[in-house]
This record gives structure tokens, C-alpha cells and sequence, in this order.
């Protein structure tokens, strides 16, 4: 994969990780970062260990994403799923998000998803859910999400977004977490 091409210039970009070093996947982050430079992309630096990327490339996301996926499948050897954003629309997305957390008692969410079909399909579980425990909110191309802090695996969105056909195209990161990648 190179970084090089006529399409645009370099843009500087969060290439998010779906389920590293969770669950028996586990990729140390300083050869992550050593495979995505010899992948031909440039200013690669990971932020914190649970698969979060700044990277800078020519390639658009819809060219660069399978890309790099390819590149961790054959170089950690699993089935690799990434969100690729321009920085610019991560901190569009922090600074969208639509409730008022109070951190010391609730976790901030942003799901992210690949597939327009599955974005409204999980948009659409937030009628399942019970509004005085979690909160969730269909953004633009992401879901906001807020879960009593301690038991945001226990809710009934986590459940409802955890079945398998989601796993390829979603991808969840504490709004903490976003703040550091800009």
C-alpha cells in the first residue's frame, strides 16, 4: 500500500481498530506501527494500546481501508476490520456529541459503522432501550451513546450491538478516547 497518489493531497487521518487486544487478539502497538510504515504510510503513531492510529495518506478512506485491513490480516493473521476518518471529521463528531455525561458516573460513546444498512439498523435498537439507563442518538454516519459507568457491557444496547452481524462494520470508542486522537 502506498501513500502516494495524484488523487489528493496527504491528509492526516484516525484509522480505529475493531477488537485488538481484547478478546485473544493482541497486537503490540509499536508493530503495528512498524507494519503500517513499511505499508508506505507515513507519520504513523499509536494512541493508547487498544488500536487507534494517526496516519497520513494520499488515498482516500474507501481506497485506504482495505488496504490496511489486507495489511493486518496478513501480518497478525486475523480477520481485521478498520474505520478510517480525516481527523477533521473526528473532531466534528466530539464536538457534536449530543449529551450532557456527566464522566463520573457515565461512559460516553461513539459507535462507528462501515454500512449505511447496519448504521440505521443499530439506530434502530435505540426504541428497545430504557432511556433512564442509557442513552443513544443516530448522528451524522455514527451513533452517540451514553452507559452507566460499571456496566456498559451489561446494557441492553451493548447487547443488542454486540450480535455477530455487526462485527465486521462496528466499532465503539469512549469519547475520552476521540479527544486524544485530536
Amino acid at each position: 500500500m502506498s501513500s502516494k497518489s495524484s488523487e489528493a493531497p496527504a491528509a492526516r487521518y484516525a484509522v480505529l481498530l475493531r477488537g485488538v487486544n481484547v478478546g485473544g487478539i493482541n497486537v503490540k502497538m509499536a508493530d503495528l506501527r512498524r507494519v503500517l510504515e513499511a505499508a508506505g504510510l507515513t507519520d504513523v503513531r499509536t494512541v493508547l494500546a487498544s488500536g487507534n492510529v494517526l496516519v497520513t495518506s494520499e488515498l482516500p478512506p474507501r481506497r485506504l481501508r482495505p488496504q490496511i485491513e489486507a495489511v493486518l490480516r496478513e501480518a497478525f493473521g486475523y480477520e481485521a476490520w478498520v474505520q478510517v476518518l480525516p481527523l477533521e471529521r473526528i473532531a466534528a463528531i466530539v464536538a457534536d456529541f449530543p449529551f450532557d455525561t456527566d464522566e463520573a458516573t457515565h461512559h460516553p460513546y461513539v459507535m462507528f459503522c462501515a454500512d449505511d444498512g447496519a448504521l440505521a439498523d443499530v439506530g434502530a435498537l435505540a426504541a428497545e432501550i430504557d432511556p433512564d439507563v442509557e442513552k443513544v442518538r443516530p448522528g451524522e454516519g455514527v451513533i452517540y451513546w451514553e452507559a452507566p459507568k460499571g456496566s456498559s457491557t451489561d446494557t441492553t444496547f451493548a447487547k443488542l450491538t454486540s450480535r455477530a452481524r455487526y462485527r465486521s462494520v462496528l466499532t465503539t470508542r469512549n469519547l475520552r478516547t476521540l479527544r486524544k486522537l485530536i
